[in-house]
């Protein structure tokens, strides 16, 4: 009965499924014009938004349920599954090998300079100075380095004709060390990833109780709607790649903007929970998400468009551009800079939010 009670509130999935059967039946007549088109795609980008906070929120209800670090890996991981269906998506419908590549670096930049610079100026004016464990932070930019290094600098480096056996060697590579850094995560190291302190609010002694007890939580009920929600986006995705692109060429405007598009997409879970860690003065949180994200990111995401590129025979090319080049190194070394003394201020936020803007502005030049 319970299950039932909580399964009349999922609002966000009822009205994806409306929002579905609505848009499929007007399609044909929405893209006709510019203005049809804008309809549509306003209309799917803001449904699979709200189907991404449901995302989120069961996410946050595992992440209750298990702890960290396991509950942060449940939302990377939500989040990189949906990011990956959108680019296999929209690779298929634009045709573009550079799409992958864009959307990837577009990922990256929001969720280390967009979201961790948000979280971190919301929580310095708050907090003043917020700390973590910086043994988190240094294990995941050392992978960061190694991982785009590998994937998407390299390349330029390596004679065209082993392109493909080296993107080959890559998905062996990436997916290897992911399975080293899981188990590192998760067993050998896992207290790199955790954070103790006292609670805001808890006095020192006290045991503060969580906002949804362990035991109460249907782990069962929220990994299915957090499935079924990845799905349903996956959905709609395929209907947004159809407008998007229409959008895009209409106005003239560069298929990078819709990289940027699918990164808000699969971001947008990680970027409310961030926001609310930040709020709550857990930093640590903060730091799993965003540095996490962008790992997941490059070390599954490059081995799962390799073989469905392969598989599809689509061109692909992840070689960054030389702007992308200098602004994935500035974020890099920025943070290497930053993350190393285990706090982060209002500043150190403000330094990274300044090159996400930058990275918006490039995006139009």
């Amino acid at each position: 009965m319970q299950v039932l009670k909580d399964l009349s509130r999922e609002y966000s999935l009822f009205l994806a499924i409306i929002t579905y059967f609505g848009i499929s039946y007007f399609e044909h007549t929405l893209i006709q014009s510019t203005l049809g088109n804008l309809i549509g795609f306003g209309i799917l980008f803001a449904v699979i938004i709200y189907a991404a906070m449901s995302v989120a929120h069961h996410a946050e209800m595992l992440a209750e349920k298990f702890g960290e670090p396991y509950g942060t890996l449940i939302l990377t991981m939500s989040a990189v599954i949906v990011e990956i269906v959108i680019i296999v998506i929209m690779m298929i419908h634009a045709g573009s090998p550079e799409l992958a590549r864009d959307t990837i670096y577009s990922a990256v930049m929001l969720d280390i300079n967009g979201l961790l610079g948000i979280a971190a100026i919301i929580g310095g004016i708050k907090y003043g100075e917020q700390p973590y464990n910086v043994d988190s932070s240094n294990s995941y930019l050392s992978m960061l380095l190694v991982a785009i290094g590998i994937a998407m600098v390299l390349p330029e480096f390596v004679d065209p004709v082993y392109h493909h056996r080296f993107m080959m060697f890559n998905v062996v590579v990436f997916l290897f060390l992911y399975v080293i850094f899981t188990r590192v995560q998760l067993k050998s190291h896992k207290y790199f990833f955790e954070y103790e302190k006292i609670s805001a609010g808890c006095e020192e002694g006290e045991v503060c109780e969580a906002i949804h007890p362990p035991e109460e939580i249907n782990a069962w009920y929220h990994a299915v709607n957090l499935v079924i929600s990845i799905i349903v986006i996956g959905v709609l995705a395929e209907i947004l790649s159809v407008f998007m692109g229409n959008t895009l060429e209409t106005f003239g405007l560069p298929l990078a903007i819709g990289a940027v598009g699918v990164a808000v997409i699969s971001a947008a879970p990680e970027l409310i929970t961030a926001v609310r860690a930040a709020l709550d003065n857990r930093m640590q949180t903060v730091i799993n998400i965003a540095l996490g994200a962008s790992l997941a990111t490059v070390l599954l995401t490059i081995p799962a468009v390799i073989i469905a590129s392969y598989f599809m025979h689509m061109e692909l090319n992840l070689s960054l551009t030389p702007i992308q080049t200098m602004m994935i190194s500035l974020t890099l070394l920025v943070s290497i800079v930053n993350f190393n003394d285990g706090e982060t201020n209002v500043l150190e936020g403000f330094l990274h939010f300044i090159l996400f803007v930058v990275f918006g502005f490039l995006l139009f030049v």
